[in-house]
């Protein structure tokens, strides 16, 4: 354990569990999720109109990605207004309907929150550019004169997330920060003002009656003190783990205490999950202390490629790191930020077990939207037809999260495969028609059925679901085993059959079974041990 760790707040006290700690939440993308007006884009209706499958798939909760007002250019990560709905995805009553819906069906609703930064057609940004240098309204922003005899020069070194410099300068001279797009200015955390209308903004969604945030670069709000340099030639990366004078500095934990003052006036147990980039779980762990948030996003796991011993290391890392702080772990495959994991793992059979590994470890996972159908990515849409940002910049990321934000098949032989009636805002592939919803539905084969099943098991086993702990046991070179009480999962993550003794009956496996003591090929059992 880390001195950080060591130095956190007064550990958990044995409280009755929250509903977070053992619930499965299902993210959906609002643009690629379901179409009710014909537009070619989702939108929150389309969601409303869902819901029930969400219900019968067995989820607990419903992360819901940005679908405030916004110029979209970081598809609504580019926040203009916190308070209101962007045309394309309704309206506040259309957000209303879907919580209150949700809420019917027993599902709880948590709303991606961006605090980072905003648009730059926020209000206050722009009344920051008209005022000009000195004045108040900049001071809620980072804007700083330049370097060089003329200030032609940025005041600093830091690269965008995106690529290219991490400063854009504007008509009065002055350099503002955007960690991503110039279209997407930094807030100056430091200024009481912004952490006022932050506090607002939380209040505003629980008065409506969400049940959650998830916080999106959580990280990234406060700089190191002085802005200095980075002092090498470094690509950042969107997804990664770098010490970064912009990055998970301490000062952030004092945000989120006042946060957790907020979703505690609140009855329904409302929680913060941060999606946090640290250079260590201890270090993810100082999120979720006590008064702090509830739960963090496990990056950590969601990189382990299928190999047994790294995968192994990641469940013990994870584990032994939010123990300390009494949070539960969290546990994810895909989002839509990576390419999704069928593809990163090689194989259909590869995607199906490692959902069942996931389901099968204690604390709460994530699925995305789509995984439950065994959707491969996209790797070959057209240059013409991409959205994401960083695909326009060479020297910044991949440009590939496009390929996981594909809209969803629902029904029907051809695209938009009940998407929506007017096409979709990115093509769909031919063989998705096998993969729909309406063609998954009542095959035992099928890997929506699986995950059906796997949900409701989870859900029924008294064994499963919340708890910091697995006991491993012996298997043979490439296979995971462990055991939960009376029940056992084991996960052959080798290209061959490994013979390994049955250690109960059957609840569920990944891939057909014909001998129950040879665990096939890149498969995963539930067993009542």
């Amino acid at each position: 354990m880390t001195q950080h760790l060591a130095d956190a707040l007064p550990t958990s006290t044995g409280t009755q569990p929250g509903w977070w700690r053992e619930a499965v939440i299902y993210q959906v993308y609002p643009r690629s999720f379901a179409d009710s007006n014909g537009d070619g884009m989702g939108d929150l209706e389309g969601i409303r109109s869902r819901l029930p499958y969400l219900k019968e798939l067995g989820v607990d909760a419903v992360w819901l990605s940005p679908f405030y007002a916004s110029p979209q250019a970081d598809a609504g990560y580019d926040v203009a207004d916190y308070r209101a709905i962007d045309p394309m995805f309704g309206t506040l009553h259309d957000a209303d309907a879907v919580i209150r819906e949700a809420h019917a069906l027993d599902l709880r609703i948590i709303v991606d929150l961006v605090p980072n930064h905003c648009s730059d057609q926020h209000e206050w940004f722009k009344q920051a550019l008209r005022e000009g240098p000195g004045t108040p309204l900049r001071e809620r922003f980072h804007f700083r004169p330049g370097q060089g005899a003329h200030g032609e020069l940025p005041p600093n070194d830091w690269e965008s997330i995106f690529g290219g410099p991490a400063w854009t300068r504007v008509a009065d001279g002055e350099w503002y920060l955007h960690l991503f797009a110039p279209e997407q200015p930094d807030f100056n955390w430091e200024h009481p003002a912004v952490q006022d209308e932050f506090r607002s903004i939380l209040r505003f969604w629980l008065d409506l009656g969400a049940d959650g945030f998830r916080i999106d670069v959580a990280h990234g709000l406060v700089k190191a003190p002085g802005l200095p340099d980075l002092g090498r030639d470094e690509q950042l990366k969107l997804l990664g783990n770098q010490v970064l004078p912009f990055f998970d500095q301490d000062g952030v934990h004092e945000i989120y205490r006042s946060w957790r003052r907020v979703l505690d006036e609140y009855a329904g147990d409302r929680i913060g999950v941060a999606e946090a980039w640290t250079p260590s779980a201890d270090r993810t762990a100082l999120y979720l202390r006590p008064d702090e948030l509830h739960q963090a996003f496990n990056f950590h796991y969601l990189s382990t490629g299928w190999d047994a011993p790294a995968l192994r290391e990641a469940i013990d890392d994870s584990l032994d790191s939010m123990r300390p702080v009494g949070a539960p772990t969290t546990w994810v495959l895909s989002n839509h930020d990576v390419v999704r994991h069928r593809t990163r793992f090689g194989s259909l059979e590869r995607a199906r077990a490692a959902a069942l590994l996931m389901l099968a470890l204690p604390g709460s996972a994530y699925v995305y939207q789509g995984e439950e159908l065994g959707l491969p990515e996209v790797t070959d849409l057209p240059d013409e037809v991409r959205q994401d940002p960083s695909f326009f910049k060479a020297n910044g990321q991949d440009g590939l999260r496009d390929g996981c934000r594909v809209p969803i098949p629902w029904s029907g032989d051809q695209a938009p495969y009940g998407f929506g009636s007017g096409g979709s805002w990115l093509p769909q592939p031919a063989e998705w028609a096998g993969l729909s919803v309406e063609a998954q539905t009542g095959d035992p084969q099928s890997t929506l059925e699986l995950y059906r099943t796997a949900l409701r098991i989870r859900r029924e086993h008294a064994d499963l679901g919340a708890g910091d702990a697995v006991e491993w046991l012996t298997a043979p070179e490439g296979v995971l085993a462990f055991r939960r009480g009376g029940f056992v999962c084991t996960v052959n993550t080798t290209g061959e059959a490994v013979r390994l003794p049955a250690p109960g009956a059957v609840l569920l496996a990944s891939g057909e079974l014909a001998d129950r003591d040879l665990l096939p090929a890149d498969t995963a059992v539930w067993w009542q041990g």
